[in-house]
């Protein structure tokens, strides 16, 4: 039987138009890139160094144009001097546009919040109560766009609960914040970084050895305040420091082997 003229194969990629395969090609060169600072102060500028890194990816993907960051403040419950503190930053130093996705107090409009996003050039993830955050990111649909805008290549700056987020697990403090425990917690993070995670560690080494022998846990990240692990696809590539250091946790038998790490 003859083949039918219907049936005629496309070569998709040859049939897209000239810019629409560039900017194809362009997408499957794009990095997912997260950086994890451990803690610090970005009012006081003590992780000022790292923010010149982050800045530096907002402008490479800017591409010439001003770049645009976008602060999430849900772990602070949307303090606003916390992003008037990123703002003076990023906007006064690096000159960059800076705004807010407010969530918290019922100025939710998700509509609106994502053409934020898609205007971000990078994401910073502020500190604070990092289930709450979480719960409030489920709760609210805003979640999906911040996930949305890692797999469009979107760097992502988190410190302390906007950096423990993405990992399997996390050492947090989100009790004690609310007041409701002296200890640290250990709970399940978003899982796009392996691993297990202590933020804040030059405060929290002796709690977290014990919480990871305790554990049972075979490897960790310990990011102390102003130091920075940068991710990339999943894989870290670069240590980066204002003052701070991080460190690589692994269990050898019943001993645990503390490393500095510098790449």
């Amino acid at each position: 039987m003859p083949t039918s003229s219907l049936f005629v194969k496309i070569n998709f990629k040859a049939d897209l138009p000239e810019k629409a395969q560039n900017a194809r090609k362009e997408m499957e060169k794009t990095h997912k890139t997260i950086v994890a600072l451990g803690g610090g102060e970005i009012k006081s500028k003590t992780t000022l160094k790292i923010d010149e890194y982050v800045a530096s990816l907002a402008y490479k993907r800017a591409g010439g144009r001003r770049p645009a960051g976008l602060f999430l403040g849900t772990a602070s419950h949307d303090s606003m001097p916390y992003f008037n503190s990123f703002r003076k930053t990023y906007t006064s130093v690096f000159d960059i546009k800076a705004d807010v996705a407010l969530t918290v107090y019922g100025e939710m409009d998700l509509p609106h919040i994502e053409e934020k996003f898609l205007k971000a050039d990078f994401l910073y993830i502020g500190g604070g109560d990092t289930k709450f955050m979480l719960d409030s990111w489920k709760e609210t649909g805003l979640i999906g766009l911040v996930l949305d805008a890692y797999d469009r290549g979107v760097p992502v700056a988190g410190l302390s609960a906007g950096a423990i987020c993405w990992f399997d697990k996390m050492y947090t403090d989100f009790d004690i914040i609310r007041g409701q425990s002296n200890e640290y917690k250990m709970l399940d993070g978003l899982g796009i970084l392996r691993g297990t995670v202590c933020p804040h560690y030059d405060d929290r080494r002796e709690d977290f050895l014990r919480a990871f022998a305790a554990g049972g846990f075979e490897s960790a990240v310990a990011l102390e305040n102003n130091a920075a692990l940068v991710y990339e696809d999943g894989a870290p590539v670069k240590t980066l420091s204002s003052g701070g250091r991080v460190f690589s946790l692994t269990r050898n038998g019943e001993a645990i082997e503390e490393k500095e790490l510098l790449i």
